[in-house]
């Protein structure tokens, strides 16, 4: 319900506005209303939640309610994209709460005081495989472990992280963070075995007494493409290169370094080639920006850095030191096309950065199980295969290849695998509706804008691998939650308190929110239109 009222000067006695009269028609109810922050998180945080601790100065305690949906908020605090952030109702006054910041503080805070995750009260005697330690595969064995469940991790690289560890550059994501909130698992009581890879998961689950099995293996493999070229020694794969120099290799690129594709892992890999030495680093696409796969903010990174961007381009030949590039155009569908029109560019190393596949051949021994391509096909609810008792998730699955995706992946299946071990079927969630800006009151809100993080100059970004965002002080972060406006719930403000002229509100105390007393209440609306949250409705008298 939404009031055309701008004048808040109060009508007198028996002036017909629908609300009262005589009789009562309408009352007011309390309620709960989803903020657009919650509905957009993959890893389902309940944002506004941990915000409100925050706001009231309880940081271990936000942290606390941040973890049960999200054991990793300084890696998320990082590398997320923040959808959160894009649905953010104050977006439309002065700016959206910069929640990713808040989340870092929060899991940098919960580092620096060794805040470790709570044991389990119970063992449940039952255990569980996880086929990779990328985001999916280690949120899930959190949050099986903390179920009570015996989490085993099986990984085929060096160290654990998957392409958090072998995919996105130190300069976003310092191994020390990583390494440290994965050692929180540890402590918890996951263990987590590297260097093996599974060739048969049915022997392996068989050897192990596990009693069900979560697939979470990452897209390590780079896609193909056929280009004539006369020396492959300066063609590589941006997987391949990322993982090199996330290892510790500086491999040779040259000066002049060209990236075929621009989806996330192409900007990494060039804005790697520039703190290589590369002079030119060059996105080469055969669409448009508006068309590619790489989120906005990835690419004005980027090009901050000097990277170059060519779009409608695509490589037909190279040679020892040139590209033969065809300039493309869009056809009436928005689709690609050849001109043939060609130009040639200097290029000592080629960057592959076409797409991903997971390697699933593995997976394809087990009778029973659906493929479409590369990825498995899973129950979309409950995230398990044909086979019963293997779920999947992640990259492995059909699903937008991001981290914070892997991480509600990981959190779902094992609220399945728990209900399916004990035979139960995870009821779904029902959501309330959501809290939209329109229903807002937003007067109640003064204009403050949002705290942004430091950021290194880009001529120092390219030097080294050091982080180039710092994070928020404690003072900035506690400001910042301030500015969430507590969409569709209530904030405890007093404003229907005071604004009721029948005394009908009644104050329970801090935590508690209020209560109608309805033998008072006229209907008159009066707690509904001040309510700058939206958490009181009118509704028909009952």
């Amino acid at each position: 319900m939404t009031s055309d009222r701008h004048d808040l000067t109060a009508l007198p006695i028996g002036q017909e506005i629908g609300f009262t009269g005589p009789t009562r028609t309408r009352m007011p109810v309390y309620l709960d209303l989803l903020p657009p922050c919650n509905n957009a998180c993959p890893a389902g945080e309940n944002i506004q939640e941990w915000l409100r601790l925050v706001i009231a100065n309880e940081d271990e305690a936000a942290w606390r309610e941040l973890v049960k949906n999200n054991p990793f908020p300084a890696i998320h605090g990082r590398v997320c994209y923040h959808p959160c952030e894009t649905s953010c109702n104050r977006a439309y006054l002065d700016g959206a709460v910069s929640i990713h910041s808040v989340e870092r503080y929060l899991g940098d805070l919960a580092i620096e005081n060794n805040w470790q995750f709570p044991k389990p009260r119970r063992k449940s005697g039952r255990r569980v495989l996880v086929v990779g330690a990328g985001p999916s595969g280690l949120s899930a064995a959190y949050q099986l472990a903390v179920r009570g469940h015996e989490v085993e991790i099986r990984d085929a690289m060096a160290e654990p992280g998957g392409m958090m560890r072998y995919g996105i550059p130190e300069y976003r994501l310092p191994r020390a963070v990583l390494d440290a909130e994965v050692a929180r698992l540890v402590e918890l009581g996951v263990v987590i075995t590297c260097n093996t890879k599974i060739d048969d998961l049915l022997a392996e689950q068989a050897e192990g007494d596990f009693d069900a099995v979560f697939v979470a293996i990452g897209a390590h493999l780079s896609k193909r493409v056929d280009i004539p070229n006369m020396d492959a020694g300066h063609m590589v794969d941006a997987v391949t290169f990322l993982r090199d120099v996330a290892s510790g290799n500086r491999p040779e690129i040259g000066k002049r370094v060209a990236i075929y594709g621009a989806g996330n892992t192409a900007m990494d890999a060039a804005r790697v080639a520039r703190r290589l030495g590369a002079d030119d680093s060059i996105i080469i696409y055969r669409r448009t920006q508006e068309q590619m796969p790489a989120h906005v903010e990835e690419m004005e990174g980027a090009e901050r850095e000097g990277v170059k961007m060519n779009w409608l381009r695509t490589i037909k030949a190279m040679d020892d030191k040139d590209l033969t590039v065809e300039i493309m155009e869009l056809d009436e569908n928005g689709k690609p096309r050849g001109t043939g029109q060609y130009e040639k560019l200097e290029a000592d190393t080629v960057i592959l950065a076409i797409g991903q596949e997971t390697d699933s051949n593995f997976l394809r021994k087990i009778p029973g199980m659906r493929f479409d391509r590369d990825v498995l096909q899973v129950d979309p609810r409950t995230l398990m295969t044909d086979v019963p008792g293997i779920f999947a998730g992640g990259d492995a699955v059909p699903s937008e290849r991001t981290v914070t995706v892997g991480v509600g992946h990981g959190k779902r299946a094992a609220r399945n695998i728990d209900a399916w071990l004990d035979s139960r079927v995870s009821p779904d969630r029902p959501k309330h509706a959501l809290a939209t800006f329109d229903k807002l009151n937003v007067w109640y809100f003064g204009d403050h804008r949002r705290n942004d993080q430091p950021e290194l100059e880009p001529t120092e970004r390219i030097t080294d691998f050091d982080e180039i965002v710092g994070g928020l002080s404690p003072d900035q972060a506690h400001v910042e939650a301030g500015r969430c406006l507590s969409c569709g719930n209530c904030m405890e403000c007093d404003g229907c308190l005071g604004a009721c002229p029948e005394d009908a509100v009644i104050k329970l105390g801090k935590g508690f929110r209020y209560r109608y007393d309805y033998e008072k209440c006229t209907g008159c609306a009066a707690c509904y239109e001040q309510c700058p949250v939206h958490a009181i409705e009118m509704i028909a008298e009952r």
